[in-house]
């Protein structure tokens, strides 16, 4: 489990400099420049996210340690559908879900973990998960501390919002019955 902890170190570490250090990131950018802190960043959440996929690999066997909640399944595939739904607002345009939310990435990726501790109780399930929700709502906290960013441009559509549920949907059923399997070895959905 050492490479699973050595991962989250990392591939968390690097994306809490900004709740944690964001005056030392500062003046790095201003003394080196956006470049090299952009490569530091992009090769220790590299770096972590390759060790902590190897690391869970390895763990992954462990025992739960409580059994399976009933009907947990239904809970985590909502939750799941509501993260991709939330990533996807993230990065689509003028649409309601971003305007309300702010940073919908954070809170896709809580509603990620938190839907995966409903159904895995493995020490390296609650390391991995409970790792990326504790930094979820660090980040949220973080993020509503800090000064909110000016909006331009259009105002959000009722549309823009429509594509952003119908492709989060979609990327979640696609990524449910075959990318899981494909990657992660198990088929949530059947």
């Amino acid at each position: 489990m050492i490479f699973l902890v050595a991962g989250l170190v990392l591939f968390l570490g690097s994306h809490s400099v900004q709740i944690f250090a964001a005056k030392w990131r500062a003046d790095l950018i201003a003394r080196r420049g956006p470049g090299p802190w952009k490569g530091l960043y992009s090769a220790l959440s590299g770096a972590g996210f390759v060790l902590l996929i190897k690391g869970y690999a390895d763990a992954h066997g462990a025992a739960a340690l409580w059994p399976r909640v009933p009907g947990a399944e239904h809970v985590t595939a909502l939750l799941v559908l509501i993260g991709f739904i939330l990533l996807v607002a993230a990065y689509w345009p003028r649409n309601h879900i971003k305007a309300v939310v702010g940073d919908p990435m954070v809170l896709g990726v809580g509603a990620w973990a938190l839907g995966h501790l409903l159904v895995k109780s493995s020490p390296p399930a609650l390391a991995l998960f409970g790792g990326f929700l504790v930094w979820a709502v660090l980040d949220f906290i973080s993020l509503r501390r800090r000064a909110a960013a000016t909006t331009t441009g259009a105002p959000p559509s009722l549309v823009s919002t429509a594509g952003v549920v119908v492709v989060g949907g979609l990327a979640f059923v696609a990524f449910a019955l075959w990318g899981h399997q494909m990657l992660i070895g198990v088929r949530p959905l059947g």
